[in-house]
């Protein structure tokens, strides 16, 4: 039975990136995976593993090209929190860490208390993709 989580990213510009999931309060993984041309964080409570790879570094273990983020969505991953005044501060970090926010916080159709994060360079107003922050349905 698999015991881990690892989800791996392409990232164009890995120091930017790694400002950006420090902003979010991801803790940096002190295990393997740090090096001139990857990072590692721990996220939430399961110890699921983050790894940001430079795009020629994720493209080698991928054995095909990394996806033009400009023209098509890679990856959509998203990140519990507690409160809307959580996911509030969450965009808010986002920004102060050189990231984007593509859709405001707010509750999209009512559903959930969201907001969308991008953390490409440049930032992406256009495309879905990045990071959505959600939170249980709204009682």
């Amino acid at each position: 039975m698999p015991t881990d989580l690892w989800l791996n990213l392409p990232v164009s510009d890995l120091a930017r990136s790694v400002a950006f999931y420090e902003a979010l309060g991801l803790e940096r993984n002190p295990g393997p995976g740090n090096s001139a041309s990857s990072a590692s964080f721990l996220v939430g409570a399961q110890r699921v593993v983050l790894m940001l790879f430079a795009q020629p570094v994720f493209a080698g273990f991928a054995g095909a090209p990394v996806a033009d983020a400009k023209q098509a969505a890679e990856v959509l991953i998203s990140i519990g929190a507690s409160s809307p005044a959580e996911v509030d501060d969450l965009a808010k970090r986002a920004v102060s860490g050189g990231g984007s926010v593509y859709a405001p916080p707010g509750p999209p159709g009512g559903a959930m208390y969201g907001c969308g994060l991008s953390d490409r360079w440049p930032p992406l107003e256009r495309a879905v993709h990045g990071t959505a922050l959600r939170r249980a349905p709204l009682s």
